[in-house]
């Protein structure tokens, strides 16, 4: 825990653990950490998420990204709440309703419901909260154009 506690080297850890009495690799603790360190994430991030559900100023962030994934060009859903921890992300090969509806499916059965959606004007945002009911605490935002010039 002390590796993913606090930002030490392995062999800073390795060293604390030696002035404890025990006597070990810097290896050892890379390889704990490669067994273990998932373990603990996912419970510090479970346990986080469980917290959250009854906060009542939980926001999320949908947005989505065309990024290339094995040489294949295809959608990035990114669920994000408003602390900028990553809840979910979904990937499609199209960015329409239907994906929008199984990535916010997915998402609100994982982390349940947030207070408010906050989305950019992409129009399978807004058909998927119809068909989950959640129009409501949908909150559009819109990216403002680009100024090249200023006139004064």
């Amino acid at each position: 825990m002390l590796y993913v506690r606090f930002p030490l080297s392995l062999r800073n850890v390795e060293d604390l653990l030696f002035e404890r009495g025990f006597d070990l690799c810097h290896e050892t603790v890379r390889l704990w950490w490669n067994r273990f360190g998932p373990l603990f994430a996912g419970e510090i991030r479970r346990k986080r998420v469980n917290h959250m559900r009854g906060f009542r100023h939980w926001k999320w962030h949908l947005d989505e990204m065309y990024v290339k994934l094995n040489g294949e060009m295809v959608y990035l859903w990114r669920a994000v709440d408003h602390e900028g921890e990553i809840l979910e992300s979904f990937i499609t090969k199209t960015r329409d309703k239907s994906a929008a509806l199984a990535f916010m499916k997915k998402a609100l059965k994982r982390h349940g419901s947030p207070a408010a959606i906050v989305t950019d004007g992409l129009a399978s945002y807004k058909a998927a909260m119809k068909v989950l009911g959640n129009t409501d605490k949908q909150e559009v935002v819109t990216c403002p154009r680009r100024v090249d010039r200023v006139d004064c």
